[in-house]
């Protein structure tokens, strides 16, 4: 591999693909989260937060801390500014352990986002910025290209600078982790996901016939199916197994849901690189997002 630099902190050597175990392609971002007694009514008046703090987000990053927390050799290919913020993301990425593969952000600004929170665990989530388009095949390309080739497993998530992971993993006959979040069953940015996956993970809030979906992607080849229903546990589907549903884990008190999802994901991907069977990697899914959901931040305390 040539030798080659971060072009979004230059001094920052590309790191080697040898001996990752999971390569993760999608966006973090730099955070500010406000918790409130409940969500604001769609109404102009005046609230005042129970507690603010800026922090590290992004669905990627929430996989990535927590398979790196979980003993996993990760790689992050993300999409970060060369300003504090995105600083500020790669000093807890890696202080965490997750090697960063960033392509700089085109007006060098980092990805970020205001999230409204409840205490019942509502959330709504304002982006303040995103990232125009990147190049498909920027200075961070040949790197990603070697670790795709080397991972045990490949997760992209929903991101348009992800795309191109996902086209040549793909190409190249990888399997292809995704996350499909609270995806309603249309929407047409989430199709390139949906039609790569082979093994899939969604929420079924948006969803109302989700075993029907489920049942959809496993005769159109995908391998494994989950759907997460929050306090009301999560449900599988393989082939040859049907379906398989596990309770959620019991929770003396949440702190904070953001991640609980990619905490489920984190869980299950890395029981299923031990040998796991499904309902075993369910449940290690459901105890790893209960200890999420206790913390303050996007990883176990």
């Amino acid at each position: 591999m040539r030798d080659v630099t971060d072009a979004t902190h230059p001094s920052t050597a590309l790191p080697d693909p040898a001996g990752t175990e999971v390569l993760v392609a999608g966006p973090a971002s730099w955070n500010l989260l406000v918790q409130l007694d409940e969500l604001p009514a769609p109404t102009p008046h005046t609230v005042f937060a129970r507690s603010h703090r800026a922090t590290v987000g992004g669905t990627s990053a929430g996989k990535a801390l927590n398979l790196a927390r979980l003993g996993r050799s990760v790689l992050l290919r993300t999409v970060l500014g060369a300003d504090d913020d995105g600083a500020r993301v790669r000093s807890v990425l890696e202080g965490a352990g997750v090697r960063v593969l960033a392509e700089p952000s085109p007006d060098g600004c980092t990805e970020s986002h205001l999230n409204l929170m409840d205490a019942d665990g509502g959330r709504v989530s304002v982006y303040l910025r995103a990232p125009g388009e990147v190049p498909a095949q920027g200075p961070s390309w040949d790197a990603a290209v070697a670790t795709l080739d080397a991972a045990r497993a490949v997760v992209v998530d929903l991101a348009v600078p992800a795309l191109p992971v996902l086209d040549l993993a793909v190409s190249r006959g990888r399997d292809v982790w995704v996350d499909l979040h609270d995806y309603d069953g249309e929407s047409a940015f989430h199709r390139p996901w949906v039609d790569a996956g082979t093994h899939v993970f969604l929420s079924g809030d948006r969803l109302e016939d989700w075993r029907g979906f489920m049942s959809a992607r496993v005769d159109a080849g995908a391998r494994l199916v989950v759907c997460t229903h929050g306090s009301r546990g999560a449900v599988a589907l393989t082939p040859e197994g049907g379906f398989v549903e596990v309770p959620a884990q019991h929770v003396p008190r949440v702190v904070d849901t953001n991640g609980a999802g990619d905490g489920f994901f984190a869980g299950f991907l890395d029981a299923h690189l031990r040998g796991a069977g499904v309902e075993e990697a369910m449940t290690a899914g459901a105890r790893h997002a209960a200890l999420v959901v206790q913390s303050p931040d996007l990883v176990p305390a």
